[in-house]
């Protein structure tokens, strides 16, 4: 089976820079290739990284985004442009993790999304932020989001 080629995105196949920063990045979509299907779909950004909003120090951490499709899915190209728009951006964790799930609900309006972000310590501490639309659908098959507790991350 293959999906039509998608139509009216600016970014797939295309040179791209990238974005000055995440209010400025767009979140293409494209349809789903088996609506009514109630299915995961999850994207890992291990190397996510944006900078303190007060010292201007980096900081690292790893999403875990896990969403059921409702007809529409996010484009990836898109999706690694968005994330990479926050390397120079001065926000807390919390915001951070919570505006990228809230920007892709907005984008696709999922069924039901959650995602994790699993960030290194920040003055000794590491903090990991969670946020989810709801509860999840019944019957949807949720794995595990595969980050340990903090002992190294490595």
């Amino acid at each position: 089976m293959s999906d039509p080629a998608p139509t009216g995105l600016s970014q797939l196949g295309a040179h791209v820079a990238a974005p000055a920063n995440p209010e400025a990045a767009v979140l293409e979509r494209v349809p789903n290739p088996h609506p009514g299907t109630l299915y995961l779909t999850r994207f890992a950004a291990p190397e996510f990284t944006s900078i303190c909003p007060v010292t201007g120090q980096p900081d690292f951490g790893h999403l875990v985004i896990d969403y059921a499709p409702g007809d529409w899915i996010v484009e990836s190209k898109s999706l690694k442009l968005f994330l990479q728009s926050f390397r120079n951006h001065g926000a807390f964790h919390e915001a951070c993790t919570v505006y990228v799930g809230k920007r892709i609900v907005d984008a696709i309006a999922p069924q039901w999304l959650r995602i994790g972000g699993y960030w290194y310590p920040r003055g000794g501490i590491p903090i990991d932020v969670f946020w989810q639309t709801g509860e999840p659908p019944k019957g949807l098959w949720l794995p595990d989001q595969g980050v340990a507790p903090y002992r190294g991350r490595g």
